[in-house]
C-alpha cells in the first residue's frame, strides 16, 4: 500500500482555498511546469523550505501554521519509516529462528 504524504492534501487544499491553479503557483515560484506543484500535492515530493515559505505568502497562511503542519508531517514520516525498519527486521529474525 502506498502512503500519501500527510502534507499533500493540506497543500492542495490551501492552494484551492487561495483560488490559484497549479500553473499559477508554478509561475509564481519560478518553475517552468506545474508538474512540481502536482508532485507535492500527490505526495511524491515536498517543496524545498524556501519555496514552502513562499507558498505561505501565496496561500495566505501563517508561517506558524505551515511550520506546525510540516513538523507533524515530518514526524509522522519518520515514525512510519522507523516502524517499518524495526518491525521488518524483527520479523526477519523471527523467521530465521523458526
Amino acid at each position: 500500500m502506498i502512503r500519501k504524504a500527510p502534507l499533500a492534501d493540506w497543500l492542495k487544499q490551501a492552494r484551492e482555498n487561495s483560488g490559484l491553479s497549479q500553473g499559477d503557483v508554478a509561475n509564481e515560484l519560478g518553475y517552468s511546469s506545474p508538474q512540481f506543484v502536482s508532485n507535492w500535492e500527490r505526495g511524491l515530493s515536498s517543496p524545498p523550505i524556501p519555496k514552502y515559505k513562499r507558498l505561505c505568502k501565496l496561500y495566505n497562511i501563517s508561517l506558524d501554521e505551515a511550520y506546525n503542519k510540516l513538523l507533524a508531517a515530518t514526524l509522522e514520516g519518520v515514525e512510519h519509516q522507523l516502524k517499518v525498519k524495526f518491525f521488518n527486521q524483527s520479523n526477519r529474525k523471527k523467521a530465521r529462528k523458526s
